[in-house]
C-alpha cells in the first residue's frame, strides 16, 4: 500500500496547493486579474519575465502570474458547482431507482445511458450559447460548465449508487429494519444510503477534473469567461497560441502547467482512494506480506 499512500500524499499536496492559491489569490497575486497598469503606467504587452512581472505579461498586457493565480479561484468555483449538483441529483435518483426497482428503475437506467452518450464539451458549448450567446460573464461561464458536467455525470452517480443500493437492500440488517416496522423513508436514508456511498469519493475527484477541463475547453474555444469578468486558464491559453509560434513561451506555460498539475493532483487522489478502499487489494497486500518472510526463510535455509 506504500505506492497508494505516496500517490495520496502527492495528489493531496497538489490539490492543497491549488485550493490555497484559490483562497489566497488576493494575497498571492501581485495584481488584479484584469489590471493593466500600476501607478498610471501600463504594464506593456509580452514583456519578458523578471522585474515587476515574474512571469511576464500577455499580449493584451495582463500580468501572467496574477492571471494564473486568480484562475485557480475560477476553477475552484466551477468544481464546487459541478460537484454539488450531480452529486445530489445522481445520488437521489440512484437511491430511488435501486430501492424501488421495476419500471422506474428501467426508465431511469435507460435515460442515464442516453444522456451519458452526449459529449460534455459539446453540451457545454450549447449551454454557453444559450446562457450568454457565447460571451460569458463569470456566472455564465461557470453555469455553462457546471450544467454540462452535471448533466453528463448524473448518470454515473445514478448507476454507481443504484448498484450499491441493490446490493445493500438485500442485507440482513435491512430486513431486520423492516421487521421492526421501520418505514421506507427511514430504511432508504438511514440504512441503505449510508452504506451505499463507498465509491463516491472516487467519482467526485473524476467529476472535479472533468469540470476543470470542460471550463478550460470552453475558454480555449472562445466560449468561456471573458477576461474582464474573471481569470480563466483556458482563455489565457487561447490567447497565447500565436505567442508560442513566435517563441514567446511564458504566456502559455503557466496556465497550461496549472491545468495539468491541478488535474493530476485530483486524479492521483482518486486513484489512491480507489486502491485504498478496495478490500480485494488490501487482502492481496496482506497475503504478500505473509508470504515474503517465508520465502526469505527458505532462501536462508537452502545450501
Amino acid at each position: 500500500m506504500g505506492a497508494q499512500r505516496a500517490m495520496m500524499l502527492a495528489g493531496g499536496g497538489l490539490a492543497g496547493g491549488f485550493v490555497l492559491a484559490a483562497l489566497l489569490a488576493p494575497v498571492l497575486a501581485p495584481h488584479g486579474f484584469a489590471q493593466l497598469q500600476d501607478g498610471g503606467v501600463l504594464f506593456g504587452a509580452q514583456r519578458h519575465p523578471g522585474g515587476g512581472h515574474l512571469l511576464g505579461t500577455t499580449v493584451t498586457g495582463y500580468d501572467v502570474l496574477s492571471r494564473t493565480v486568480w484562475g485557480a479561484r475560477t476553477a475552484l468555483l466551477v468544481i464546487l458547482a459541478a460537484v454539488t449538483l450531480p452529486l445530489v441529483g445522481g445520488v437521489l435518483l440512484g437511491l430511488v431507482a435501486g430501492y424501488v426497482g421495476g419500471r422506474l428503475d428501467r426508465l431511469l437506467a435507460g435515460a442515464a445511458d442516453a444522456v451519458y452518450a452526449f459529449p460534455s464539451l459539446l453540451l457545454a458549448i450549447l449551454v454557453a450559447i444559450v446562457v450568454s450567446h457565447g460571451r460569458s460573464s463569470l456566472a455564465g461561464g461557470l453555469a455553462a460548465a457546471a450544467v454540462s458536467v452535471t448533466v453528463v455525470f448524473v448518470p454515473q452517480y445514478l448507476r454507481v449508487v443504484r448498484a450499491e443500493v441493490v446490493r445493500v437492500k438485500g442485507e440482513a440488517f435491512v430486513d431486520a429494519a423492516r421487521v421492526i416496522g421501520a418505514g421506507h423513508g427511514r430504511i432508504m436514508l438511514r440504512h441503505v444510503l449510508r452504506n451505499s456511498l463507498r465509491s463516491l469519493p472516487v467519482l467526485v475527484t473524476v467529476n472535479a477534473s472533468e469540470a476543470i477541463l470542460t471550463l478550460a475547453g470552453l475558454g480555449f474555444l472562445g466560449f468561456g469567461v471573458e477576461p474582464n469578468s474573471a481569470a480563466e486558464w483556458g482563455y489565457d491559453l487561447n490567447k497565447s497560441v500565436p505567442d508560442v509560434t513566435a517563441g514567446i513561451w511564458w504566456t502559455a506555460v503557466p496556465p497550461g502547467v496549472a491545468i495539468v498539475l491541478t488535474v493530476l493532483g485530483l486524479t492521483l487522489i482518486g486513484e489512491s482512494l480507489n486502491d485504498l478502499t478496495d478490500p480485494r487489494l488490501r487482502r492481496l497486500v496482506r497475503v504478500d506480506r505473509r508470504a515474503a518472510p517465508s520465502s526469505q526463510t527458505r532462501r536462508r535455509r537452502s545450501p
